[in-house]
């Protein structure tokens, strides 16, 4: 890839993860009610899946989604679902948002919900099977390699995105962990609006 071709690429990507979405919120939402290190595992998880919805690209899967709208309904349902569930968790814990015993709350348990949070959401694997094509040219060599070099920078950047997202919440976590009104109605909030917004796409 060229350098303007690559600096597109890059641009494009940052401007997608800095617009709000179901992953920005969820590991701000962690880093203000949990800290920093369950976001940046939930972030983790995140990345896990962005990797696979790259994998899944590219066997297809996005084209038979788009190919069937009753699936692609049924996924942004489930993926709506979820993200409701999340926000009724959230109503349900501590309203400071910080446990008396931190490990009470396995790790996997954040790995487990970032992951679910962007696997789905449908929207992410249709970018992906839309935007990285638009990338890969057949004269520049091996379209596998491309398309797994590509992916690669997305997932990677996606992460380092969601990491600063968790670090600069987390600063900023113990004044909102003392605030009961932001974690126990305006997180919540956050994800039945999300879980709306992902039906009416």
């Amino acid at each position: 890839m060229d350098a303007p071709a690559l600096f597109a690429y890059l641009a494009a990507l940052a401007a997608v993860y800095l617009l709000p979405g179901p992953d920005m919120a969820l590991v701000v939402a962690t880093a203000g009610s949990r800290g920093a290190r369950p976001a940046l595992v939930t972030a983790a998880g995140i990345a896990l899946s962005r990797a696979m919805h790259v994998a899944l690209s590219g066997m297809g899967l996005a084209a038979l989604l788009q190919a069937r709208p009753e699936m692609l309904g049924a996924v942004k349902l489930i993926g709506a679902a979820y993200l409701l569930w999340v926000a009724v968790q959230l109503l349900r814990s501590d309203p400071a948002g910080a446990p008396s015993a931190p490990s009470a709350v396995p790790a996997a348990s954040f790995l487990r919900r970032g992951f679910l949070t962007n696997l789905l959401n449908p929207k992410a694997l249709l970018f992906c099977s839309l935007f990285l094509p638009q990338f890969v040219h057949a004269e520049a060599g091996p379209l596998a390699l491309q398309y797994l070099v590509l992916g690669a920078v997305l997932v990677l950047m996606g992460l380092a995105f969601d990491i600063a997202f968790a670090l600069s919440a987390a600063r900023l976590g113990r004044r909102m962990r003392r605030s009961s009104r932001f974690g126990k109605f305006v997180l919540p909030g956050v994800f039945v609006l999300l879980a709306g917004r992902l039906l009416a796409s």
